[in-house]
């Protein structure tokens, strides 16, 4: 790109606008996490209240650490690696229209441990 200030300020964009659209699919399971309820599915076979707690970490934890660009290439592996799980395992025999939106954050989260969080964020890289 000629002019830098589009790169970084796209890819903090790319970086937020990501992030916050995954904290709404995140944040509904941290609230049941922390109320107690731990009913959840079980993809890898490692029972429900320890996948609901990877599930939080990759889908509310991580992005919120994204949003703010704190180690934001190591916080998107958490996250790619939920959508991978969600894509794969829990919709791996559903149409590929149920399993799109996992595929689609899955190549962001991998995009973003690829290029970084940009210059406008706490790491600034």
């Amino acid at each position: 790109m000629k002019n830098p200030l589009f790169k970084d300020v796209g890819l903090a964009f790319f970086r937020i606008a990501v992030s916050a659209m995954m904290l709404t699919h995140g944040l509904p399971k941290f609230l049941k996490l922390i109320s107690g309820n731990f009913e959840f599915g079980d993809p890898i076979g490692i029972g429900a209240a320890p996948s609901l707690f990877l599930a939080v970490i990759g889908e509310f934890i991580c992005p919120l650490l994204i949003i703010i660009g704190f180690k934001t290439r190591l916080s998107a592996i958490p996250a790619a690696i939920t959508m991978a799980v969600a894509a794969f395992i829990a919709h791996g025999a559903d149409p590929f229209g149920t399993k799109e939106k996992a595929l689609l954050y899955l190549v962001a989260f991998i995009t973003l441990a690829l290029v970084g969080p940009g210059k406008y964020s706490i790491d600034k890289k």
